[in-house]
């Protein structure tokens, strides 16, 4: 079985939403769409810390062979310190006063949102508290251990900021129930407000007309593996944060080849398990580390989005390549 050859991939006016796929292909995510009930926000936090370490199951059978890459194996473990290092992954952007611009916005409830990690048992760092209250200062490491709260931090973000992607683009023109309707949008419970008085009514950032071209090309080209949507059409909370952090990044003037690479690494850290099989993909049929594939062709439809991503599971677990998942590994469920 081999991949399909790349082909062109849609400028951002191109993008065709799946109005079925936006309220329909997040089935395992219910626990997001019924946001009106309160004890869901515990359960969602569980549901992502879980989702993060398991890669949301998305392993097949493992197959014997002298390629596949074994749990506790050196070969395992460098790949691992490839796509998730342990001294984590420098965001290249600066916080400032975000945090503050989005409590007072009533995008963030910032009693709930830190009583909601103290629940769950993951009380906010001080450095957390820090970019949530717009005091820290330089740039944060992401790692296994911040990577849920920097997924809700820029969650936020990209759900508030005044951008023409959210005002005009695909998510405008698909859904049964309006905006309301997609995970991303009816699954953010941590703020003070209805989301139609949160929905890109901020302006947290002014862009300049390359700045907001650069943005709109990466995010056009930026998938993620739990659907077939690019981030341009952020209909779910990962390609929702994935937007806020494009944002932050075209705002502070990134050139286009330093956000893919950064989509790359946050993704990484987001999807580690799906990141993982694509690390050995790569390894195998490319002799390319992680660090070497180039990040548009890594992040495009034909790897990165969930039905390209299908095919190279696939193609892993014809050949005896899959890895095999750490043992405390599982579904994404609480």
């Amino acid at each position: 079985m081999t991949l399909p050859e790349n082909t062109p991939l849609p400028l951002p006016e191109e993008v065709i939403p799946q109005p079925a796929q936006a309220v329909t292909l997040r089935r395992s995510r219910q626990a997001i769409r019924r946001a009106a009930k309160p004890w869901w926000l515990l359960i969602s936090i569980l549901t992502y810390v879980v989702g993060l370490a398991s890669g949301y199951g998305l392993w097949g059978a493992q197959k014997t062979g002298e390629k596949a890459v074994l749990s506790g194996s050196d070969a395992y473990t460098a790949l691992l310190e490839q796509i998730n290092p342990k001294a984590g992954y420098t965001l290249p952007i600066d916080f400032g006063n975000l945090g503050t611009q989005l409590v007072e916005a009533g995008v963030i409830n910032r009693d709930l949102f830190i009583q909601v990690y103290q629940k769950a048992g993951q009380p906010l760092t001080d450095e957390q508290l820090a970019i949530l209250d717009g005091t820290f200062t330089g740039q944060m490491a992401m790692n296994g251990t911040n990577a849920y709260f920097l997924l809700n931090f820029l969650w936020a973000t990209g759900l508030a900021s005044q951008n023409p992607i959210l005002d005009s683009g695909p998510i405008q023109k698909s859904g049964q129930n309006g905006i309301e309707g997609f995970a991303s949008t009816g699954g953010w419970t941590l703020a003070t407000h209805p989301i139609r008085e949160i929905f890109s009514k901020s302006q947290l950032f002014v862009l300049t007309a390359d700045q907001q071209k650069r943005l709109e090309e990466v995010a056009a080209v930026v998938y993620r593996p739990c659907c077939d949507n690019p981030t341009i059409f952020p209909d779910c909370n990962h390609g929702m944060a994935m937007l806020g952090l494009l944002e932050v990044m075209a705002s502070q003037d990134a050139s286009k080849e330093e956000m893919l690479e950064a989509a790359k690494y946050v993704n990484a850290f987001w999807y580690p398990q799906q990141t993982l099989e694509q690390a050995v993909y790569f390894q195998n049929t490319e002799g390319l580390t992680y660090q070497d594939v180039d990040a548009g062709l890594l992040l495009g439809r034909q790897y990165s989005s969930g039905s390209g991503f299908q095919q190279l599971h696939q193609f892993l677990e014809t050949n005896g390549l899959l890895p095999q998942a750490p043992s405390s590994g599982g579904s994404c469920g609480v």
